[in-house]
């Protein structure tokens, strides 16, 4: 017999001697084992290479019922079993001979389940230095073994209501952050829902007026447009009878210059077509703009619909040449684009945003600077169309292009800007199953640029603002 097991052999003698009514499991380095097995608010595990001390410990918190005991001699399983036990409180030997109780409290310290359990380190020495470096190295309590009932009950408790604490305030702690993550989730659903309103709201109106004012326009127009050819037919023939009258009767011209001054037949009979052509392109180009309005509202196509994207963009700068003003220059590159299958309307309104917010950075530029919008627009190899928007502005700084897309985030002067054009522009492209993306840098431009499907997978677009 070694003199491990003679060791082992004494102190199981020493315990059936001092209590012959509890005896030691069958293999000592076999457990931890539960000494009280009712329900309790304070869990103490015990861990001593000397089972002797364990039944000390039992013997003085018998009477105290909401005191569990947990222990084990073997401290190579002492931290598997401190999970399982989840004790509050740990009293922990500073000399075992397997392992160094210093070497135990490290690890204890080191794992993220037991890091912030109270540990109280048992020595029967007492050194100022011991205790320094028990303490330094994370322990909450020195004792000496083995100390009075009411002084261990005592430290027990302490520690114990300590932790149990300290438990409730990490739990209150992260039900507080979790319910923030919960209210800024919230919070960022209802900002995206108010967009949504304020932008249906918004198009609703602005829909019903570009109907209201496209039908108004468009009668009057169709009429003077309809009466043109007849008007032209009738005003060359009036010409035609003057210039014969004029011919067989050449003496009458004399007479009605000296009846009216400064009356120049001929310069009129060379105007008048003149004036009939301009007033045909002026009609023609209000034309132009009520089938502009019509195509970027497309009141007749709220469905998907497979459309020649390129007529869009035409249509939203025809509708933004008033702000152009022969101050910067379009430059477009257009790829063969197939038809592509969208909601019309709203790519237009984003084309319209982001056109918008080019122009408006282009305009606070020096006059002196060449100013150019470049649309660029290919397809790809898998399946999707891009449209690029670049102009040569002061560019974004790179601080705040990562709230570019947020609703009411914007850079402009109060009541400039909402905030919300490039918010539901994003959220026009992310349900259209493509993306959005942002180039720039301070004094070299801006481009966004544009990716979706040729062929717009089937998928609810019923919350998109129209």
């Amino acid at each position: 017999m070694n003199l491990q097991e003679t060791a082992l052999l004494q102190i199981s003698q020493e315990t059936e001697r001092l209590s012959p009514e509890w005896s030691e499991p069958e293999t000592p380095q076999a457990i931890p084992f539960i000494l009280d097995s009712k329900t309790s608010t304070v869990k103490l595990f015990l861990i001593d290479d000397q089972v002797i001390i364990s039944e000390a410990f039992r013997r003085m918190i018998a009477t105290e019922t909401d005191i569990s005991l947990h222990y084990t001699s073997n401290p190579a399983k002492a931290i598997q079993d401190a999970i399982a036990i989840a004790p509050t409180v740990i009293f922990l030997d500073m000399i075992m001979p397997d392992i160094d109780g210093l070497m135990l409290l490290r690890w204890f310290r080191s794992h993220p389940v037991t890091r912030d359990i109270p540990i109280v380190m048992l020595s029967s020495k007492e050194e100022a230095k011991l205790k320094a470096a028990t303490f330094t190295e994370g322990a909450n309590d020195y004792l000496i073994k083995l100390p009075e009932a009411v002084e261990l009950i005592a430290r027990i408790r302490y520690h114990s209501k300590a932790y149990n604490n300290l438990k409730a305030l990490t739990t209150a702690t992260a039900t507080a952050q979790l319910q923030a993550q919960q209210l800024e989730q919230t919070l960022r659903e209802l900002q995206t829902t108010q967009v949504q309103l304020i932008q249906t709201e918004k198009m609703s109106s602005l829909g019903r007026m570009v109907a209201g004012l496209a039908h108004e326009i468009n009668n009057p127009v169709n009429f003077i447009q309809g009466n043109f050819n007849h008007l032209n037919n009738h005003v060359n023939c009036l010409l035609n009878l003057i210039g014969l009258y004029k011919q067989k009767h050449p003496e009458s011209h004399f007479v009605l210059e000296d009846e009216y001054g400064d009356f120049n037949l001929d310069f009129i009979i060379d105007d008048l077509p003149k004036i009939l052509s301009s007033m045909k392109i002026g009609t023609d180009r209000i034309r132009d703009i009520v089938l502009s309005l019509r195509n970027f509202s497309r009141l007749d196509h709220s469905d998907k619909k497979a459309v020649n994207l390129h007529e869009g963009i035409e249509s939203t700068l025809l509708l933004l040449n008033h702000r152009l003003k022969q101050k910067i220059e379009i430059i477009k590159i257009y790829g063969n684009l197939p038809l592509v299958q969208c909601y019309p309307a709203q790519l237009n309104q984003v084309f319209m945003n982001i056109l918008s917010n080019g122009i408006d950075a282009l305009l606070e530029l020096d006059n002196q600077i060449q100013k150019q919008i470049v649309i660029k627009t290919e397809v790809t190899e898998l399946e999707t169309v891009i449209i690029r928007f670049r102009d040569n502005g002061s560019g974004i700084d790179s601080k705040i292009q990562t709230k570019i897309f947020d609703p009411f985030f914007t850079t402009k002067p109060i009541n400039k800007g909402t905030g919300l054009g490039l918010a539901i522009s994003y959220q026009i492209i992310e349900k259209h199953q493509g993306n959005i993306q942002l180039k720039s840098e301070l004094g070299y431009g801006t481009e966004f640029a544009i990716e979706i499907p040729i062929a717009l997978p089937v998928t609810d677009l019923s919350t998109i603002p129209i």
